[in-house]
């Protein structure tokens, strides 16, 4: 819960667009925005890879698609940009939270016409010209701690950290269904297998994700791929790798299948990308593997997750990709994840849903 503030506002905007592990993120505002200003209509502006996180979420009132490739074309900004901007202030909001703290989302935040505006402190872009800084107590800490700051200035008293995630049924069937097509049986213990990110440092070696895999399917696991349809070399490559493939679902559901799936995983191991922060939002135990970013900011909220850091003296350096050339995570030993897949199946989440932190719907 979160108490109410003694402000109130009857229209919120939140402008979060990118990317699905940022939105994941910043998704217990929406919550606590709800919960502070229940009368309040909420509105969120996001770009398309991310739209099905947000689709029938009970916390959002209106999701608005922010369309950036149509702006890149000749001639899209004259064709798009005015009925963008005449749509955000027909919505007439009083208050804009902005989260992306770059000069593209505070230009939003900005022509929404809101009266109040309002962004982190960790800001990028000059986009702090544009909304009032808001610095709290957690600028040092988890990055889903440091979006709630921005809701405790307006008053709120954030009393729990809830991820409202909202499957619906059909869904739920459609992944299902998928599973099922691609060879995996969801009744069976699996583990998620989660090789892709978009910072090539980022990744483990597909042949260490082959060697796991191999490992699971000793050990009783089914060991599951999973991706965007970007990520399907990746797939390949780890098949070639491993003794007996793992099942491959890479490109073959919609994030919210993916995301049904991953619910009822036994654990999940991947990298500092949108399916890891999604997987500890459901609560599913995480193994994830840390090397340019920092875990303190970026590691899996919660608790039951374990995170393993590369033994490079330059760990959480921040680049995209390594100027030194370094294979970032390879030092990261199969054996290691192994070790950590079993101490968190052991002492984290139960997947019969006994102990699941509660994602709110």
């Amino acid at each position: 819960m979160a108490r109410k503030a003694d402000k109130g506002y009857t229209n919120i905007l939140i402008v979060k667009l990118s990317a699905i592990g940022d939105v994941v993120h910043a998704l217990p505002v929406a919550y606590a925005l709800k919960q502070c200003f229940p009368a309040a209509r909420i509105t969120w502006v996001v770009e398309k890879p991310s739209y099905d996180l947000l689709a029938n979420n009970p916390c959002i009132d209106e999701i608005i698609i922010f369309d950036k490739p149509r702006l890149k074309k000749a001639g899209g900004y004259r064709e798009y940009a005015p009925a963008f901007i005449s749509r955000l202030r027909s919505r007439r909001f009083d208050l804009a939270l902005d989260l992306q703290a770059l000069f593209k989302s505070g230009a939003i935040a900005f022509l929404s016409g809101a009266r109040e505006r309002y962004v982190y402190c960790n800001t990028r872009e000059l986009s702090d010209l544009l909304s009032r800084r808001i610095c709290g107590p957690n600028r040092n800490g988890h990055v889903v701690e440091r979006y709630l700051d921005v809701v405790r200035a307006l008053g709120c008293d954030v009393r729990e950290v809830v991820f409202p995630i909202h499957i619906t049924a059909e869904e739920e069937a459609a992944a299902v269904a998928a599973a099922e097509k691609a060879g995996l049986d969801m009744a069976q213990p699996y583990v998620i297998l989660s090789p892709g990110a978009n910072w090539p440092n980022k990744r483990w070696p597909a042949v260490s994700f082959a060697a796991i895999a191999d490992k699971l399917r000793r050990a009783g696991l089914v060991p599951v791929v999973s991706g965007g349809p970007g990520d399907a070399a990746l797939a390949v490559e780890i098949a070639a790798a491993a003794a007996t493939p793992p099942i491959d679902l890479t490109g073959k559901t919609t994030l919210k299948q993916l995301a049904h799936i991953i619910k009822n995983a036994r654990a999940l191991v991947g990298g500092d990308t949108g399916p890891m922060h999604l997987a500890a939002a459901l609560a599913t135990p995480v193994v994830a593997l840390h090397g340019p970013t920092d875990t303190i900011r970026n590691g899996p909220y919660g608790g039951g997750h374990k995170a393993l850091v590369t033994a490079q003296p330059c760990a959480g350096c921040w680049r995209r990709s390594c100027p030194k050339g370094l294979d970032c995570l390879a030092g990261i030993t199969v054996q290691a994840v192994y070790e950590a897949i079993n101490i968190i199946m052991e002492t984290g989440n139960d997947k019969t849903g006994n102990d699941k932190k509660d994602t709110g719907y």
